[in-house]
């Protein structure tokens, strides 16, 4: 095992106390508690982590944060437990973590690959693939195999992920993204108002840039002043923090998606009875953005090479994390703040060989102690490239002239292992942009901060280009005031914190170094670490005609992958600002999406996998079915009794059984499956009368009506009766697969087409248990049950309903049939279900009552030529294509939906599919579900299909085969034959007839 000899003797914020083993790329390592995988590495000395996407060259870490574009690691000890794209900069170190390169072959600091990028990088410019494997089309597939095993970071588990995830909702007045010096100063203000408050930060301590910064608040170390702000917080009823919590998405209405890693540092699988990640899904009053700022490095020669860092890693290496990642360092800078990363490094022990500052002069504090300090200061001058193979050996610094675009003077070599950068700050404005806003440039910032908004958002810190500790904190004061201010709490700015700024020089904007070469010439000066986008091919892009940032980033895959353009985006749209001969702000930006960083596909499901990912839904009765031998069948969510088999009895024979006894004496059948939407609202007449086909307008209280309801283009996708319970309250039924669907229909019109009218839903299909008894006995069953609703045929007819008792139990009885026998369905509580459903089972004894499923229910309303939404109706079919112009009303004062759809000429012409019953010659044989019809079964393959078979089944009760379908110009064809070719040589044939074989006058549902 390797010693950590990168690690200091002491300082960070580490425990030395808790040693830890890890495993990278086979072999152990050693780090402590409080570590990340890259702190780590680094203390050990791993220079390279990984191999770049394109051209295969060796990489190092650059960051310490998410903004880390190359130490993207593989992660797991088993198949099951991978997880591919993981930041070594942002995992936290856990004993026996194992973790690997994801790319590199042999191995990561030996890669054939490598050679390949170096002998062909010149010819894989951005875009060689779109020129070179275009042609010849024939050798794409092979092309396609060899670039998808190129392409990605890692690889998938092969087995099945052993953790749990799920989801939380939370509603929040205030929700602060950020727990830097603004974040945690806004959330204390928002917290004594007494406004509930959410803060959440990636980072595992709350704290962000005072997590390592020597400033002190008060006469204090800042990180007391963090520690005493995080108690109190912890303190609060009102606050939730969330640490190591990514606000990965803002949406509309201040909807945003955190992304909580709960037990990724404890181990590659959470401990027993633990959640591994959580997505919290938070609604919040207001908003308010301490995101901070990213540092940028500069683009130089060979900026990629192992041993280039940004300035700001190295310090938060250094001081949080007692790690020093070289011996000699040469630092190159725009701005002061780079000065202290100098300074740490010298306070560590090692050499600062020189710092590089790219402005003629600068005198802030920091380079005043600086040059107390004895540290060589080069003024005017750049680093123009770095020299080394896996490893920086020495840089070539030179005088830049007075317009920064050319070196000039002699060039000076400088031997180092390490280079920092520092190229400004860029504030992370990405969720700003997730809801639509654009960013926008400021010259005194020298970066995009975010732009105007509709949500209720506010700002502070980092992201608006505010960098002092003192200004930071007074921004997140004033924005947590303000927002608790505007969700109606009193707020008292009363604390005033003591921070002694330091004079700091003014930055300067560059952000690409040149060469004394051309950029085409040059070496390769990354953009974007990540992709392998360097300023040649920026500019490249340009020369061919690319002019919006938008077309640059896709041709050059710039801000692609999983950093999404943290470190590169701005350098790239300033290269390419030049480019053009435009200014940045005329350039623009691209826009930011979600995610800010990668999710988990199991964060994202949550619970919702294995049993849950499609939850069952089962009835108040359902343990009466199980213990009945029920059969179910899937239908929606829902497990419905499919067919009750006795001992010895197959599917058709309990079918047979079933439909013969709700035929010739009672059946009982679990209805509660139905869509049911409770309707109400001074306009919920005229709402049914747009929504449905048929008029609606003279329903009475106490009747029913059946209705169709039918898309813009005029087909029929839902059905259902719908039961007038007072002059403004209604309740409709539909499909079972369809009730969610409905309810959405009816919501999207009301709200976007009618929102003048005054109508509720209401889904409460859940809320009844419902019981449908059907047979010519079912009046009398009924009867023994109910003493307080006239059963009578003149007093309780055909779509009426009634309120009233069975068995002892408040109900709704319906007089509805889909069996086309006298049927009554019986409504009530559905705690009561199982109650009313075992005494009807119990009075129906003496009747036989036989309780029967679905598929005996779609067996004789077939027999009734009652169709099934869904499945005789395709999104194809029309009410007059089914034979239903009497459910269609179109004199209604106000049209319906669906109205001009059936107007059109397609639906106007006499040759439309239309809905027939159908008989086969021969009556014992049933005709496949699907099968298409033709006129001529010797004609010549492929065959002309006039039709096709949507229900079919055997009738016990007719002693022979029927079928529903649809024929070219069916109505008009009633005796004449079609014929079936199946996919096993037969052919059926069959004579086409009325679509309701059984009491064609609806005798048998009206005694």
């Amino acid at each position: 095992m390797t010693t950590q000899k990168n690690r200091l003797g002491s300082g960070g914020r580490i425990d030395r106390s808790k040693a830890l083993i890890f495993t990278y790329n086979g072999k152990p390592y050693s780090g402590f508690h409080g570590d990340t995988v890259a702190s780590a590495l680094l203390a050990n000395g791993i220079d390279i982590v990984g191999r770049s996407f394109k051209y295969s060259r060796p990489r190092g870490i650059v960051a310490a944060g998410a903004e880390e574009p190359n130490a993207v690691l593989q992660l797991g000890a088993t198949a099951a437990t991978q997880v591919p794209n993981v930041r070594a900069t942002q995992q936290e170190l856990y004993n026996g973590l194992v973790c690997r390169s994801t790319n590199g072959w042999p191995s990561v600091e030996f890669d054939l690959m490598g050679a390949v990028g170096k002998i062909g990088g010149k010819m894989m410019p951005p875009g060689f693939y779109y020129k070179t494997f275009m042609s010849p089309p024939s050798m794409w597939p092979t092309y396609e195999k060899y670039i998808r095993k190129a392409a990605g970071l890692g690889s998938s588990p092969t087995e099945a992920d052993p953790d749990m995830y799920d989801h939380m909702n939370h509603h929040t007045d205030v929700m602060i993204v950020g727990a830097g010096p603004a974040g945690l100063a806004a959330a204390k203000v928002v917290a004594a108002s007494g406004a509930r408050v959410i803060i959440a930060d990636e980072q595992a301590e709350f704290g962000g840039s005072l997590l390592h910064s020597l400033e002190q608040i008060d006469g204090a170390p800042a990180i007391d002043w963090v520690k005493q702000t995080v108690s109190e917080l912890q303190g609060c009823d009102n606050v939730l923090l969330l640490p190591r919590s990514t606000a990965n998405g803002y949406h509309d209405h201040n909807f945003l998606t955190v992304h909580e890693r709960l037990t990724d540092h404890l181990a590659d699988k959470a401990p027993s009875g633990m959640v591994r990640q959580r997505m919290h899904r938070i609604r919040a009053k207001w908003v308010i953005l301490a995101t901070g700022a990213q540092e940028r490095p500069l683009v130089f020669g060979n900026n990629d090479i192992p041993g280039c860092m940004l300035a700001s890693a190295v310090s938060i290496y250094i001081r949080r994390y007692a790690v020093v990642p070289g011996q000699r360092l040469v630092l190159m800078t725009t701005n002061d703040y780079g000065y202290q990363t100098a300074m740490d490094w010298q306070n560590a022990g090692r050499e600062v060989v020189a710092i590089v500052d790219t402005r003629p002069a600068a005198d802030g504090e920091l380079v005043e102690q600086a040059r107390q300090c004895g540290i060589r200061i080069i003024t005017g001058s750049a680093i123009t490239e770095a020299h080394g193979k896996t490893r920086v050996s020495a840089v070539s610094v030179a005088k830049l002239n007075s317009s920064s675009e050319k070196i000039q003077g002699p060039i000076e070599n400088l031997e180092c292992d390490t280079v920092a950068s520092s190229g400004g700050w860029s504030p992370v404005v990405h969720l700003s942009c997730h809801t639509g806003s654009r960013p926008v440039w400021r010259d005194d910032v020298i970066g995009f901060v975010p732009g105007e908004t509709v949500q209720k958002q506010l700002t502070a810190g980092g992201i608006n280009g505010t960098y002092s500790l003192s200004a930071c904190l007074d921004e997140g004061l004033r924005m947590g005031a303000e927002a608790a201010g505007n969700c109606g709490f009193s707020v008292t700015l009363s604390e005033q914190l003591e921070v002694a700024d330091i004079r700091i020089s003014p930055p300067m904007a560059l952000f690409h170094i040149p060469h004394q070469k051309p950029t085409s010439r040059a070496p390769k000066q990354f953009v974007d670490y990540q992709n392998d986008v360097t300023a040649a091919a920026i500019e490249l892009a340009v020369r061919e005609g690319f002019e919006s940032i938008e077309h640059v980033k896709r041709y050059t895959a710039m801000g692609f992958g999983t950093d999404q353009g943290k470190l590169g985006n701005i350098n790239g749209m300033a290269i390419a600002a030049k480019a053009l001969g435009r200014s940045i702000p005329e350039t623009g930006t691209t826009v930011f999406r979600p995610n800010y960083t990668p999710v988990t596909f199991g964060a994202i499901a949550g619970r919702n996998c294995d049993d849950l990912f499609d939850p069952e839904r089962y009835t108040a009765m359902h343990d009466w079915h199980l213990r009945n031998n029920a059969m179910f069948e899937d239908v929606g969510q829902w497990k419905r009794p499919w067919y009750y088999p006795k001992a010895g009895e197959s599917m058709a024979v309990a079918v047979n059984r079933e439909c013969l006894a709700v035929r010739q004496g009672v059946g009982i059948l679990d209805a509660s499956t139905l869509g049911k939407i409770d309707i109400q609202g001074r306009d919920a007449r005229e709402f049914l009368g747009r929504i449905y086909t048929n008029a609606w307008a003279k329903l009475a209280v106490g009747k029913c009506r059946y209705g169709l309801m039918c898309g813009e283009d005029g087909m029929v996708f839902d059905d259902g009766v719908t039961s007038c319970l007072g002059e403004h309250h209604f309740l409709m039924t539909t499909t079972t697969g369809g009730a969610a669907r409905v309810l959405q229909w009816l919501e999207l019109y009301h709200q976007t087409e009618w929102p003048e009218l005054e109508v509720y839903f209401t889904s409460v299909t859940d809320h009844w248990a419902t019981m449908t008894i059907s047979g010519p006995d079912s009046r009398r069953l009924l009867a023994e049950l109910c003493d307080d609703i006239d059963l009578d045929r003149d007093s309780f007819g055909f779509m009426d309903w009634r309120q009233g008792t069975v068995a002892g139990v408040p109900a709704r009885v319906f007089r509805i049939s889909f069996t086309g026998e006298l049927s009554f369905e019986i409504n009530v509580q559905a705690n009561y279900g199982m109650q009313v459903w075992e005494a009807l089972i119990e009075r129906g004894q003496a009747y036989k009552l036989t309780p029967y499923g679905t598929e005996t229910m779609h067996v004789l309303r077939a027999e009734k030529g009652f169709i099934i939404a869904g499945q005789d109706t395709d999104g194809s079919v029309h009410p007059y294509d089914l034979g239903m112009p009497w459910a269609v009303a179109p004199k209604k004062p106000f049209s319906f939906v669906g109205k001009r759809g059936m107007a059109r000429d397609d639906c106007q012409r006499p040759n439309r599919k239309q809905l027939v019953g159908l008989l086969t010659k021969d009556p014992q044989v049933v005709l496949p579900e699907g099968a298409q019809a033709v006129a001529d079964p010797n004609q010549a393959v492929p065959m002309k299909m006039i039709g096709h078979i949507s229900s079919s089944y055997y009738s016990a009760n007719l002693g022979r085969s029927i079928a529903l379908g649809f024929i070219v110009g069916g109505h008009e064809k009633t005796g004449q034959t079609v014929f079936y070719p199946l996919s096993d040589g037969r052919v059926i044939e069959a004579e086409i007839c009325s679509p309701v074989f059984i009491d064609p006058q609806g005798e048998h549902q009206n005694v």
